[in-house]
This record gives structure tokens, sequence and C-alpha cells, in this order.
């Protein structure tokens, strides 16, 4: 019952904010397009449900020039960031595509952030458990520090999530990220080596199955 409602509420919320967002969409493209030069959305491969690979949708932020399976980028001063593209990262507004992964079923509004696939080979067992649960546009991880965890830290919190899923701790996940994104907690990592093999990596087969990312 709680799948089948989840279901019915993602379907049902994203539609709706597709609608109500479709202007502030159109002025979102409009505006990467005519201040930086490539695409306005990407779409990039994504480990979703029991490791099955999706393609995420996303507004571009960064320059077209930028190694698609480069480090994050851990300020807003981050000179690979676009213009238009740091206020969207401030606001989370370079997220809202996904709307459309929840409505084709790829994702869900709350679950673990989607991941890379290649990184799926660094979990250990109990945090491939995340893959139990459709991704999400927001989590317990975006809600409980973001930026501020560890990469075990912010796996840990994606499992507990799937252990203790539920239509309240949902309800509680989707007001605190309101709260946060308003508030712009947390946006960008603070923890994180720019080094870690896990900032998407992959390896030449990969890398040529995967679309142009940020």
């Amino acid at each position: 019952m709680f799948l089948f409602l989840k279901r019915l509420f993602d379907l049902s919320v994203s539609g709706l904010m597709l609608v109500l967002f479709s202007p502030l969409l159109i002025g979102i493209a409009v505006a990467i397009r005519l201040t930086s030069r490539g695409p306005a959305l990407f779409r990039q491969q994504r480990a979703g449900k029991n490791g099955r690979p999706f393609g995420l949708y996303k507004f571009r932020t960064m320059r077209q020039e930028t190694d698609p399976f480069g480090p994050s980028p851990k300020s807003g001063a981050d000179p690979r960031l676009t213009r238009v593209g740091r206020c969207l990262r401030e606001y989370s507004l370079d997220e809202l595509p996904q709307l459309v992964n929840i409505l084709k079923g790829d994702m869900s509004l709350v679950g673990p952030r989607p991941l890379y696939v290649a990184q799926m080979a660094e979990w250990d067992e109990r945090q491939r458990k995340r893959l139990l649960a459709k991704p999400g546009l927001t989590g317990l991880a975006q809600v409980s520090g973001r930026g501020a965890l560890t990469r075990e830290e912010k796996l840990e919190l994606d499992v507990r999530y799937v252990e203790q899923a539920g239509l309240r701790l949902d309800a509680r996940i989707l007001l605190a990220t309101c709260a946060g994104v308003l508030g712009r907690q947390g946006i960008y990592e603070k923890r994180y080596a720019q080094a870690e093999a896990t900032r998407g990596q992959a390896s030449g087969a990969e890398r040529g199955r995967t679309d142009r990312a940020e």
C-alpha cells in the first residue's frame, strides 16, 4: 500500500509542479542558452532502483568544456560554473528537470539521490541496500547535512531511509527540503576529496554511452 500511495503522490505532485513551473522552466532554459555556449539540458546515466541505469535530466550549470566526470563544485565561486548556473545551484533549480524522471517512473520525490553507475562497485553489501528504493529528487541525506556529510555518512543515511521508509518520513523530508532550499543550506560539498574516484569516473565504454554532463 505504501508503494502505491507513494507512486500516486509522485505522479500528482510532479505533474502539477511541471504545469505550474513551466514558465520558470522555459525561462531558465532560455537564460542558459543566451548566456553560455551549449545545451540548456543534459542527460546522464545514473544508477536507479536495483542498479538499473536510467537517464537523469538536469539543467546545465557548468561551462560546456568542463570535464563531465570531474568533481562537483565545492563553492559558488568555482570558475567552471556559469553565471546562470551559479544561481541555479544556489536554489537547487538545476534539479527541476528530474520531475520528468519522476513522471517516467525512474525516480521518486523522496529517496536516495541517484549516483553514478560506476560508483556501485565501491559500495559494501550494506551500502548497496540503497538500491532497493527508487532514487529521489531529495532524500534523508539531503536534509541531514547535505554537503557537510562524508560519502560514508550519506550512504548510511540512504540505507537508513530504505529501512525506515514510510509516508510520515517522506512528508518530513519534503518539508525539511523546502526549508533547506529556501535557506540555501549545505549546497556545496565540504568534506569530499576532489580526487575521489566516486566523482563519476568511468571506463572508456561508459564514457561513450554517457551523454555530455555539466
